[in-house]
């Protein structure tokens, strides 16, 4: 592509691991990070560093052809205080209100604005959602619809806007995936509460494929799905994956116990969403992972 392209939340899961994919691809990788020590670090060969602190007005939209905002406070890093609530949701609508009167500022404004959100819009759902299906209840839909307004703002100033709303994105080296295999480790694992929430997934080259394929095809706008096309509930995940391991999936994780242990951010496991990616495949667009099988095999192959 060979674009200039400035990644917020660069030193994050995600944020890292685009950020080499796109200079692989011989582009130039402006790293924002809260710090240029740890950016300079994990991405040693991006074409410019920025510190930001997520609520100033930043100073690097004139140099970019993209701007893609990946950053955000952990959802599952605390419990769900009132005060850690409220830093999730600040620290996505505050950085991305930040970023956009950035863009308003420009005199050379980028031609796309590619925000982060959350496959949660939907709330608990049973029946398929596309993204054309309405926002659900909850906290986690909550904090993606604030999120969304947010970002939809820049489209004011002629800047297409997309809304990444991920699933859970599969990589064996960091993220969900590396968590969920500990216990089958120990011969420890199983489903989760009912077993019957879904779980909208999406392999890590996939993930990154996708945004490539945003970055290059300018009619894709709005709200998109990142999500496989073949969603699996709890149960048969934890069963894939017990297979793949090797090992049995039989004991279930309590639904009780997790409040308990987690309170209201429980939420976020005991719930899912029966999510398709509607507008990617209408957009003639193939992902290489499609169910959940090849997925796993694919990235725990060498996993003992």
């Amino acid at each position: 592509m060979d674009k200039k392209i400035a990644v917020t939340g660069a030193t994050g899961f995600l944020g890292k691991r685009l950020c080499e994919k796109l200079l692989l691809e011989n582009n130039k990788v402006i790293a924002v990070s809260r710090s240029i020590k740890k950016a300079k670090m994990i991405i040693p060969n991006a074409f410019k560093y920025y510190e930001w602190n997520y609520k100033d007005v930043p100073a690097f939209i004139e140099e970019c052809d993209f701007v893609i905002h990946l950053a955000g406070e952990n959802i599952m890093a605390k419990r769900w205080t009132e005060e850690h609530k409220k830093n999730v949701i600040e620290s996505r609508t505050l950085s991305t209100k930040a970023l956009i009167e950035g863009i308003e500022l420009s005199k050379q404004k980028p031609s796309s604005f590619i925000c982060a959100s959350g496959i949660n819009y939907y709330g608990d759902s049973i029946l398929p959602v596309d993204e054309s299906s309405p926002k659900g209840t909850g906290f986690l839909s909550e904090v993606v619809d604030l999120w969304e307004k947010e970002a939809a703002e820049v489209e004011k100033f002629g800047v297409r806007r997309v809304s990444l709303r991920t699933g859970i994105v599969l990589d064996k080296y960091d993220g969900a995936l590396r968590k969920m295999i500990l216990p089958f480790l120990y011969f420890l694992g199983g489903p989760i509460g009912s077993g019957k929430q879904w779980f909208p997934w999406i392999h890590i080259e996939d993930y990154l494929e996708i945004i490539k394929y945003v970055l290059e095809n300018s009619n894709l706008k709005g709200p998109i799905n990142v999500v496989a096309p073949n969603p699996v509930q709890n149960e048969i995940f934890s069963k894939v994956l017990g297979n793949v391991l090797k090992r049995p999936s039989v004991f279930r994780v309590p639904e009780s116990v997790l409040k308990i242990i987690l309170g209201e951010s429980s939420e976020a496991i005991l719930t899912g969403v029966n999510a398709v990616p509607k507008k990617l495949i209408e957009s003639g667009y193939k992902l290489k992972y499609d169910k959940i099988e090849t997925a796993l095999k694919d990235l725990l192959q060498y996993k003992v």
